[in-house]
Order: C-alpha cells, then sequence, then structure tokens
C-alpha cells in the first residue's frame, strides 16, 4: 500500500510513469539491505522490523527524487542526457550522502541500546541503517546510469517516431 501510495505521489510530481518508476526502483536497492541486516544480525522480521522497511523506503525515495529532479532541471538548462546525468551525480552527490548519514547516525543509540525495549528498537535500526547503506551506494551508481540509458531511449524514440511523420 505504501509503495503505491508513493508511486502515486511521485507520478503527480514528475508527470511521468518511467521516471516514477526508475526512483521506485530505489525500493529494491534499500530492501536487499535491510533484508541482509537483519540476516546478518540474526534478527527476525518484526513489526518494528517491518516499519523500519516503511521509513526506509520512504528515504530511498527522497534520495532518488533529490537525483533525478535535479538532473531533469539541468535537462530543461539545455544540457544534453549525459551531461546531466555526470553534472548531477557530482552535485547532488553530498546530499544524498549526507540525508543517509544523518539518518543512520541517529538510529545508532537504538543500534546499541541494551536496556528495556531495546528488542524493540534494534529490528528497526538495523533494517535502516543495513538499507541505507546499500541504497545510498546504488542511487549513487545505478540510479545516473538507469536515468541516461532510459532518457537516452525515449529520444531516440521520439526522433523515429518524428521522421515517420
Amino acid at each position: 500500500m505504501s509503495v503505491a501510495l508513493i508511486f502515486f505521489m511521485l507520478f503527480t510530481t514528475f508527470r511521468s510513469v518511467r521516471q516514477a518508476g526508475l526512483i521506485l526502483l530505489n525500493i529494491p536497492f534499500a530492501l536487499i539491505g535491510g533484508v541482509m541486516s537483519l540476516f546478518v544480525s540474526g534478527l527476525y522480521l518484526s513489526v518494528p522490523a517491518s516499519v523500519g522497511f516503511i521509513t526506509l523506503f520512504g528515504v530511498a525515495a527522497l534520495n532518488g527524487v533529490v537525483m533525478v529532479a535535479y538532473f531533469n532541471q539541468l535537462r530543461e538548462a539545455g544540457r544534453s542526457v549525459m551531461q546531466a546525468v555526470q553534472e548531477g551525480a557530482e552535485r547532488r552527490l553530498r546530499p544524498v550522502l549526507m540525508t543517509a548519514l544523518i539518518a543512520s547516525l541517529g538510529l545508532v543509540p537504538m543500534l546499541l541500546a541494551t536496556g528495556p525495549g531495546s528488542e524493540l528498537q534494534r529490528p528497526l535500526a538495523v533494517v535502516v541503517i543495513g538499507g541505507l547503506f546499500t541504497s545510498t551506494l546504488l542511487t549513487l551508481v545505478l540510479l545516473p546510469t538507469l536515468y541516461a540509458w532510459l532518457e537516452t531511449r525515449a529520444e531516440r524514440k521520439l526522433k523515429t517516431a518524428g521522421k515517420e511523420n
């Protein structure tokens, strides 16, 4: 349900199914890290861990929005797809890293807690921190690559459709 709502909001923001879907690709990137971190830590999927996944999906989508919105802004300023991706990835590296770092550092006390209630806090923190790690890495590397591929492909289709008419 939350993924459908996120997709709807992304679609209304970007007015593009392609770009909304591209941003939603960050969710599986985050899911990989969250599941792996639960497995490595020996914790199970629980209600707090599920809440952590929902939080993680939001942060992962936010990082994707930061990147894609800036790519689009550069495209509107007249840059080519490759120029927009290269410049956008360089300029949005710090904001994406800072978002993930701040969210992760804020959860470190929950991760290290040992007192009463820590069994509820730890799964949430493990999921979010582990998921942010993989999501951020893949957002910085794979998202620009996929954006360039999809937008270049879309431009080619428009050019060939224009030649046929």
